[in-house]
């Protein structure tokens, strides 16, 4: 079952700056001045919206060349936020190769957190795909979750995102 949440006034769909349909969702894009802040997952159904700024186009460009080769490597501004340990998950994160995975206990390990700390931070990244949360699986090879998520949509996200890039 996937959860709704409210969404803030400031996050309403025509703050997107583009929306990108892809075979597993369309990705909204959120930019402030020149950053990219957010890519978010939305519905299938969910009407596509042509880039409105340069930069909003892009990273279009960007994500339909990872779409095209799995092995392509993000070059983009963007504002990470969050916590200084969401910070350290992240780097950690953008550091897993294509085409490989590591476990939330390996990198609560070398972070010297715990694996629900890391899950946690996962779940709090505002920029997947570039930041790329879905290589981080489960200690037991399993999935693990994905969005705050441990079934539904979300996984089904998780395992096209990994297949594409061959894991």
């Amino acid at each position: 079952m996937i959860k709704s949440k409210v969404v803030p006034k400031a996050k309403l769909a025509d703050a997107y700056q583009a929306k990108i349909a892809t075979p597993f969702a369309v990705l909204g894009l959120r930019i402030e001045e020149d950053w990219l802040t957010d890519i978010e997952y939305l519905p299938l159904d969910t009407p596509p919206l042509a880039p409105k700024t340069p930069l909003a186009k892009e990273v279009c460009n960007q994500l339909q060349a990872y779409l095209a080769d799995p092995g392509f490597v993000f070059d983009l501004s963007m504002h990470i936020g969050g916590t200084i340990h969401q910070r350290r998950v992240w780097r950690a994160i953008q550091d897993i190769p294509n085409g490989a995975t590591r476990s939330y206990a390996d990198i609560a390990t070398e972070l010297h957190s715990a694996p629900r700390a890391v899950g946690q931070a996962c779940g709090a990244n505002r920029l997947p795909i570039v930041i790329p949360c879905h290589r981080v699986i489960a200690k037991n090879g399993g999935l693990g979750g994905f969005m705050n998520a441990s079934d539904g949509n979300p996984l089904t996200i998780k395992r096209w995102l990994l297949r594409h890039e061959g894991v």
